[in-house]
């Protein structure tokens, strides 16, 4: 089994590779994640800058470090990062969302290394990276132990890693599937399916066999008043995980 194991889930892949034209339209079928963007952005530069002592008011705090983008899309957070100094390698089984990506960065004159590849490929080419982002990815893959594991292999002594994902309860069901595929029209119906979102101690404990320490938890709420994604304490929905491979002794 172990020679077949993968993370691939093949329906999933094919889902997004027939949006792919769709990544980079702020009011097009990704619109939850342009407007996802801030919160994650804000989020992930800070707490990069407090573990690697950088000043996050720099235009390029990221300078020197080198990211890996899981699940990478159309680039939404790799062109972002790249423009903040990282040496970025974003990777996607689909060669559809590469394309697209690559584009749209040539386009924009960023350089973002994108590779149609797998966590599987990279790990097993021996790539390493002191930041991994691994956002909105777990509950679109076949196997997630395999998949949580086989990133964390990827980070460094001393790295991070940032899970994003929605929790698999009643409340999320409600909220971030039935209302927001069919109340709020803001994904296209089938997008998330429930038995395949992840609760937070499902994550952990891949994390926690391969060595890495979770450092912060928060969820993250969608303020209706306000138009915007707020972190919260409130993890019942949208959650994030900050995790940490200890550095070497």
């Amino acid at each position: 089994m172990s020679d077949t194991a993968t993370t691939i889930d093949q329906g999933e892949v094919d889902r997004f590779s027939a949006m792919a034209a769709e990544w980079w339209n702020p009011t097009g079928k990704f619109k939850p994640l342009h407007k996802f963007n801030p919160v994650r952005l804000s989020y992930i530069r800070d707490r990069v800058c407090e573990n690697f002592g950088r000043d996050p008011k720099s235009s390029r705090p990221f300078e020197g470090l080198r990211f890996l983008d899981i699940g990478c899309g159309g680039g939404l957070l790799s062109e972002p990062m790249a423009r903040m100094g990282a040496t970025v390698v974003g990777a996607d089984p689909s060669e559809k969302n590469v394309r697209i990506a690559q584009t749209h960065a040539a386009e924009s004159g960023v350089s973002v290394d994108y590779r149609a590849v797998t966590a599987e490929q990279l790990a097993e080419a021996g790539e390493s990276f002191d930041v991994v982002l691994n956002m909105e990815v777990v509950e679109h893959v076949a196997d997630v132990n395999l998949f949580i594991s086989t990133c964390a292999s990827m980070v460094r002594p001393g790295g991070l890693m940032f899970i994003a994902t929605i929790n698999r309860t009643f409340k999320a069901n409600a909220l971030a599937i039935f209302a927001a595929e069919n109340i709020l029209r803001w994904l296209p119906k089938g997008t998330h399916s429930y038995d395949k979102l992840v609760k937070p101690e499902e994550i952990e404990r891949p994390l926690t066999a391969s060595g890495m320490d979770v450092i912060h938890r928060t969820g993250v709420f969608y303020n209706v008043l306000q138009d915007r994604w707020n972190l919260s304490r409130d993890m019942d929905v949208n959650y994030m995980l900050l995790t940490k491979r200890p550095p070497s002794a």
